[in-house]
């Protein structure tokens, strides 16, 4: 799909690729017959998981394990060119209001949500590729003055600078060309003396390029908390994606939660992730994979060991749909009778402290004290030592973004902002559980999962 910049641009295509479907229904249990009925744990667990079974990581994806998650997404469409130029004029306005020149990035979740336009399409290189936004006032009817978005992108091939050519005198230049004169006309406030507003990812030889092609007459300054808090209230749309994409994240993880089996490797277990996800239609972000007491670094990257009966397997697993990520991790066990009383005591303190966050967490409320009242809870059940990181992220165009649930971290929760809810314990050399679902602020204020349309948070080890 062509993906062109809006407003009055020039333009540059970027492909955005179709994402097939997958399936809103939860994966068929099959009955396994001729196991010895003890109890009624270990009976629900032989109807799991009596018969294991060896994930072939190398099923077709017309293979039926697949099928089943081949339409979950089908309706879910990407960011429409409406909401671009939306988000494109919301900008445009605050640095008219600001007073500002332009807002200058690099390829980025920024010009993705600006301008659909990654560094998953354009790569960074020496050669600077930059989106510009800047403001071109405007007279209403009835005499307002507001701005509407003009857009560029500079390469060497839309901007036509020549290689021996200074490409930042080249930027300044085609921002003046059009920026200052328009402005001028316009009767635009603060005009001529506004500063150029950077991207604070945008790399430091061409953050110095710029402010030394022009000094005399260009002042070039980082993003104001503004301009970057623009990114981090969802619209409807992107609730909608994000809702799939953790949604169908969720459902692999079951998927391969149900072949598990003792023996099997951690890089197996992995590779069974990716391969779901990828047939699934989505990009594979990585799965984080610890079996058994390598669970207990909660980043760490494993030894590759094998699966035993008795050990927790740690799932943290992301994936990307048009763009948006998902963010789920789940600790799961091959059945109720292989856990010990100490096993099952840290999991279920680790489920509740997810309630307890979900519980606080909404509009009006300060990031930090999410955090806080969690690690009360947990310090309440002697665990509070354990949990070693913060609660939580925003997410959205990037795994991890602003705002974030953490200590000391003042910011105020809105009404569209997305985070993730992610409590642990990790005791080294024993045990790591970890469960993350990711939540949104609904418009009635409350908190409300990501993952609700399949079921939401773990019911159990043995049932994520």
């Amino acid at each position: 799909m062509s993906a062109p910049v809006y407003g009055q641009a020039t333009k540059v295509d970027a492909q955005l690729s179709t994402v097939p479907a997958l399936e809103r229904s939860h994966p068929s249990r099959k009955l396994i017959p001729g196991i010895l009925i003890v109890a009624g744990l270990t009976w629900i667990f032989a109807i799991q998981y009596g018969q294991s079974q060896v994930f072939d990581v190398s099923l077709p994806i017309d293979s039926p394990h697949y099928q089943r998650l081949k339409s979950h997404c089908a309706d879910v469409p990407p960011i429409s060119k409406d909401e671009y130029l939306t988000r494109q004029t919301d900008l445009a306005e605050l640095l008219h209001a600001l007073g500002g020149k332009a807002y200058v990035a690099e390829p980025g979740a920024n010009t993705q949500f600006y301008a659909n336009f990654s560094n998953a399409s354009w790569r960074l290189s020496e050669r600077p590729l930059l989106l510009m936004i800047s403001p071109i006032a405007s007279e209403s009817p009835v005499g307002e003055i507001g701005a509407q978005p003009q857009v560029t992108i500079l390469t060497p091939k839309y901007a036509e600078w020549a290689e021996e050519d200074n490409p930042y005198s080249v930027a300044v230049e085609a921002l003046s060309a059009y920026v200052f004169s328009a402005l001028a006309s316009s009767h635009a406030r603060g005009s001529e003396g506004g500063p150029i507003f950077l991207d604070d990812n945008v790399r430091k030889f061409i953050d110095d390029g710029l402010k030394h092609a022009r000094p005399d007459a260009v002042q070039v300054l980082t993003a104001v908390p503004a301009i970057k808090a623009m990114r981090e209230r969802k619209s409807a749309a992107e609730i909608n994606i994000l809702k799939c994409v953790n949604e169908a994240t969720l459902l692999a993880v079951r998927g391969v939660h149900k072949h598990l089996y003792p023996g099997i490797r951690e890089s197996q277990a992995r590779s069974a992730v990716a391969s779901v996800l990828g047939a699934a239609g989505l990009t594979n972000g990585g799965c984080l994979t610890l079996f058994g007491e390598n669970a207990a670094l909660p980043h760490g990257s494993g030894t590759d060991r094998t699966l035993a009966e008795s050990d927790f397997a740690l799932f943290d697993c992301t994936a990307s749909l048009h763009g948006y990520w998902s963010d789920v991790t789940r600790t799961v066990s091959l059945g109720p009778s292989y856990l010990s009383a100490r096993q099952r005591e840290i999991w279920e303190h680790v489920h509740a402290a997810q309630r307890v966050a979900l519980s606080v967490a909404r509009n009006g409320t300060r990031t930090r004290l999410v955090d806080e009242e969690v690690r009360k809870t947990l310090k309440s059940q002697g665990y509070g030592q354990y949990f070693t990181h913060r609660l939580g992220h925003g997410i959205g165009l990037e795994v991890h973004e602003h705002p974030y649930l953490r200590g000391g971290n003042e910011q105020i929760i809105e009404i569209g902002h997305t985070f993730s809810n992610e409590p642990g314990i990790y005791i080294e050399g024993e045990v790591g559980v970890r469960l993350e679902d990711c939540f949104y602020i609904a418009a009635d204020g409350r908190a409300v999962l990501l993952t609700e349309g399949v079921g939401g948070q773990a019911r159990a080890p043995w049932l994520p």
